[in-house]
């Protein structure tokens, strides 16, 4: 008698979690539903370049197209080019008042507000691209590059990789003549 106890015991208790289960799991595969009927978002994203300028530009459009359709279209970016709204180096300030909720632009822009706002893009003798992405992502990067941003309200995000940039070292003027 003592063993059927225990085997109900253990039935019960299985049959409980399997039910507590089968709740959970319907009320995630309602959440897409109650999203349907969210209202659409809409935000402005300023950049620093021309439309379609190859690399930059067509990356900031990759993204808004890329949001749209993982939103199914409830989430969308209207994107202005350089000039559009807001002159090319003054969408830093623009998302920091909130003229536009994001931008596409380059961190070495910002040196004169933050000189350290160099190294999140690219420097001359820096990073190799996979070394840059390994540093923001896994290294600390990200974190100091937050910091950074915060006093202005804004949150940087790794958004493209130009790699690394092409540096000249002058010859002694000895060697030059």
């Amino acid at each position: 008698m003592t063993d059927t106890k225990s085997l109900e015991r253990r039935l019960i208790n299985r049959r409980s979690i399997l039910a507590t289960s089968a709740l959970s799991g319907a009320s995630v595969l309602a959440a897409p539903a109650i999203a349907d009927d969210m209202a659409p978002i809409e935000w402005k994203m300023v950049t620093s370049w021309p439309k379609n300028l190859p690399g930059p530009g067509v990356s900031a459009q990759r993204i808004s197209d890329q949001v749209a359709a993982m939103s199914n279209g409830r989430f969308k970016i209207r994107l202005y080019a350089a000039g559009e709204l807001v002159p090319a180096l003054g969408v830093f300030d623009a998302v920091s008042a909130g003229t536009a909720e994001m931008a596409h632009t380059a961190s070495f822009f910002w040196q004169g507000k933050i000189p350290a706002s160099v190294f999140f893009t690219a420097i001359p003798f820096g990073l190799l691209p996979y070394e840059h992405i390994s540093w923001i992502e896994r290294g600390g990067g990200q974190a100091l590059w937050d910091e950074l941003y915060a006093p202005f309200g804004l949150k940087p995000v790794m958004a493209g990789n130009t790699g690394v940039q092409m540096g000249v070292v002058q010859k002694e003027a000895s060697r030059a003549r």
